[in-house]
């Protein structure tokens, strides 16, 4: 497995072993051992699987409280997939990284908790899974504006098919900062 840090402190690129051969392939999504050995500590406690057409784009969401740590990966088609860093008093509060995440490459991106996320779908469809540190609660949900002009996200999908819910998220200056993590 190869890990690789981003430009963003805490996120990372995960390369697993995939090992092939004419029959097709075996990888290890997650080994706990493993994983934390190479920077990745949380217990994860909820797997969720989205799928999505093509054009789709989800995010930014987070929750806080009960901030979650993602472990991402895509297991049919490719997605672009966005960390932004909203955790007050960051050095790169407002900072976001992408990458592209496919079931050919078989590529995991680590979030840390306090991290908004989002992804857009880039082939016909995709079928994206994640885990979570910790469960779903819908008094914690929330978001930040897909196209906020302050972050200038390089989406590579333009005009992109959106939830009602995703296109009513506010601008990050816009989000009350009792709504935000901290370091």
């Amino acid at each position: 497995m190869i890990v690789t840090a981003t430009e963003l402190d805490g996120v990372l690129l995960v390369e697993p072993d995939v090992f092939g051969d004419h029959r097709g392939f075996f990888m290890e999504v997650y080994q706990r051992g493993r994983y934390r050995e190479a920077g990745i500590p949380p217990d994860f406690v909820q797997d969720n699987i989205s799928f999505s057409v093509a054009r789709t784009l989800r995010g930014l969401h987070f929750q806080h409280p009960h901030d979650q740590a993602k472990l991402v990966y895509v297991l049919r088609g490719e997605i672009f997939d966005v960390a932004v860093d909203i955790r007050i008093g960051s050095s790169t509060f407002g900072k976001w990284t992408g990458v592209r995440l496919s079931a050919d490459n078989h590529h995991q991106l680590f979030i840390p908790a306090g991290f908004a996320h989002g992804f857009c779908v880039l082939s016909e469809n995709a079928l994206f899974g994640y885990k979570c540190s910790d469960t779903y609660f819908p008094q914690a949900e929330s978001g930040i504006c897909w196209n906020d002009p302050d972050l200038g996200i390089d989406w590579p999908v333009k005009d992109p098919i959106l939830s009602d819910r995703d296109q009513r998220y506010p601008q990050l200056k816009d989000v009350d900062a009792d709504r935000l993590p901290a370091v």
